[in-house]
């Protein structure tokens, strides 16, 4: 920049110290999710956490889908719960601030972006809950119908109860009319191949996803695909299954994140 000229001094220095503060690295809070039946302090994302936290701020929330809460708010509380971890990044000065999460946290990333759309980057990991899939087991089927049902006559706040599946595994749920269907929806935000193509603006995505995983291959992909396009994202696939693919996608997570950040 040519900064001969006196009368320009002024906007001259002022333009060199926006380019310089530009340089600075952004401060870094990273959002976490666990997946379906988790905790917080989930043993698949300890290895992201232990990479981050020397240079992010890092919030893991408790779900409405926890071991301890089994559904007990609908999605769009989970998604308030979300943004307010968000806002209170943004409120303490946090300029970049990701979300993500594995399996169920990673669906939540992508209907968050979707519905809410605030965030600076996603982090889906070994994304998992497929409603349009459960619906085709009968007994999951039925007790959907049913919610819906209920949902529509206006008595959302009438408990049902359904067998959950969760990688091969299943276990009784009783919770709201409402809450169910939020989550069980086959065309709702739980579906993620929805949740992409509706995502409210393009931003780096990091996406991992484990070879032995259900959902890696074509499913996975097409998913991916239909997020828009940035030229920072990143879909990593590891030699890991659905639980541990947050601990062998750490290191090149942690490398992304640093590069987004200029840290």
């Amino acid at each position: 920049m040519h900064c001969g000229w006196r009368g320009l001094f002024l906007a001259c220095v002022g333009a060199l110290a926006s380019a310089a503060a530009t340089a600075q690295p952004l401060s870094c809070g990273v959002v976490l999710m666990h997946g379906k039946w988790g905790m917080p302090q989930s043993p698949y994302l300890k290895p992201v956490v232990q990479k981050l936290t020397p240079h992010c701020q890092v919030k893991l929330l408790e779900m409405p889908w926890s071991r301890n809460r089994l559904y007990d708010r609908p999605y769009a509380d989970a998604l308030a719960q979300i943004r307010q971890a968000v806002a209170e990044f943004r409120q303490s000065g946090v300029q970049w601030v990701a979300v993500g999460g594995q399996s169920f946290g990673a669906n939540a990333t992508l209907a968050y972006m979707a519905q809410v759309g605030d965030a600076d980057a996603l982090l889906p990991m070994a994304p998992g809950h497929v409603p349009e899939i459960f619906y085709q087991v009968s007994d999951v089927q039925r007790s959907v119908d049913a919610a819906r049902q209920l949902v529509d006559a206006g008595q959302g706040d009438t408990l049902v109860e359904m067998t959950d599946i969760n990688q091969g595994q299943r276990r009784p749920v009783k919770t709201s009319a409402a809450a169910l269907w939020s989550y069980f929806n086959p065309r709702g935000w739980g579906n993620m191949a929805l949740s992409a193509q509706n995502a409210q603006k393009p931003v780096p995505v990091f996406w991992a996803i484990g070879t032995l995983d259900p959902l890696h291959g074509a499913a996975s992909t097409d998913i991916y695909q239909k997020l828009p396009a940035h030229p920072d994202s990143r879909y990593l696939v590891v030699r890991a299954n659905h639980a541990n693919t947050p601990e062998l996608a750490a290191e090149d997570l942690l490398v992304w994140v640093l590069a987004r950040t200029g840290r």
